[in-house]
This record gives structure tokens, C-alpha cells and sequence, in this order.
């Protein structure tokens, strides 16, 4: 598979990752509150707060390299978020949660959801030293061959790919507990893929058999 050629184009819009975010934060928000961690709502604070930094700091287009620790710092709070909640839950559901149904379900899905968000955004972020080097014509090697790199034949002039790109890899590898038609290759992509596999596996195992049980006459 080639790799694509160094030539500079516009950053990608903004919009696309800050939707992303938004929405994360949006479902941490409006799922079941029910058995929740002490001071769960700093993490969508700090997401939204940072998420405006980023806006502010380089609106529009994704063209200033100086915000790639701003945004390292969001994607990492996402994380941490999502992994602290998901550990809290799964301790519950192993020592006999009083949770329902509905709160299981709607906390589950909402952080496999929020998984899918956050490995997305790694992705993006790591891939090719990020959207900005991505657009300047970085010569830093891909870690993920789309079949874009390797049909260039049937995309445009130029391609790079985008968070829409990345997003739709993590949901797929998420679903699938595998590569579908984008192949991880550096180490690091293959370790982030499998760790998300589990991740996702783990969630819909736990929580599914969990809410099952809960349910009357389960």
C-alpha cells in the first residue's frame, strides 16, 4: 500500500471532532445519574471548557500545531472519564448492583458510545502527527492504510482523511472486535485497536447479561 504524497492542503474544519466532543459530554449529561462516581460532572465541564480553548485559539480550520497539546489534554479527560466510569460500573455489576434495567442499559450505552468517541479522536489525533501535520504534507509514516492509500484511483486529488474517517474506524472496529476495511500498521495503532475491542466487549457483555437478569421475570 503507498503512502499518500506530502502535499499541503486546507486543515479540516473544526466542526466535525467539536460535534464529537459535544456529544460525549452530551451523553455523560443525560444518561441515568443513578450510581454515578462522587464528582462525575467535572469530566464534561472540563471537556466543554477545553473544547472552547480549542475554538478559540484556532477556529475554522485545523492549521496551528499549538493546539495539539489542548487537544491531547481533552482527549485524555475523555479517557480517563470513560475508563473511571466503566470500572465503577463493572465493580457494581460484579458485587450485585440495585441499579435497573433502564439505568444499565442507558449508562452501558452511553459509554460504549463514548469509548467509540474517545479511540476515535486517539486515532485522528496520533495518526501522522495529527490533522494540522496531516495538512501541512507531513512526511511522518501512516499508522492507518485506508483504502483510500491503497485505491487512491478512486479518491480525490490530494485525499487525507478526516475525523469522519476516523470516527466511522472506531465504530466499525468497535462492532466488529476487529479491522474492517482500514488496516492498522505501527504497533501502537494495533495495541490502541485491540484495547478498544476489549473495551467494547467488555461493556456489552457486563452490562447486556446484567440488565437481562434485572429485568422482571429475567
Amino acid at each position: 500500500m503507498s503512502e499518500p504524497a506530502a502535499v499541503t492542503t486546507k486543515g479540516e474544519r473544526r466542526w466535525p471532532m467539536a460535534l464529537a466532543v459535544l456529544a460525549a459530554a452530551g451523553l455523560t449529561v443525560g444518561t441515568p445519574h443513578a450510581g454515578r462516581i462522587t464528582g462525575w460532572q467535572i469530566v464534561p465541564i472540563l471537556e466543554v471548557v477545553l473544547l472552547v480553548i480549542l475554538v478559540v485559539v484556532d477556529p475554522g480550520r485545523i492549521d496551528d500545531l499549538r493546539t495539539r497539546p489542548i487537544t491531547l489534554a481533552l482527549i485524555t479527560v475523555m479517557t480517563v472519564g470513560t475508563m473511571a466510569s466503566l470500572s465503577y460500573l463493572t465493580f457494581e455489576i460484579l458485587h450485585g448492583t440495585t441499579l435497573s434495567a433502564n439505568d444499565l442499559l442507558g449508562r452501558g450505552g452511553a459509554l460504549w458510545l463514548t469509548n467509540v468517541i474517545a479511540f476515535s479522536l486517539w486515532f485522528w489525533e496520533l495518526d501522522r502527527g495529527g490533522p494540522a501535520e496531516r495538512a501541512a504534507g507531513s512526511d511522518i509514516p501512516l499508522s492507518f492504510a485506508f483504502p483510500e492509500n491503497a485505491m487512491p484511483e478512486f479518491a480525490d486529488a490530494g485525499w487525507i482523511p478526516k475525523y469522519p474517517d476516523y470516527l466511522y474506524l472506531s465504530f466499525t472496529n468497535a462492532t466488529a472486535f476487529s479491522p474492517t476495511d482500514t488496516l492498522p500498521v505501527k504497533t501502537w495503532a494495533k495495541m490502541a485497536m485491540m484495547l478498544e475491542s476489549v473495551v467494547s466487549l467488555l461493556t456489552a457483555i457486563l452490562v447486556v447479561a446484567r440488565a437481562v437478569n434485572v429485568f422482571p421475570g429475567g
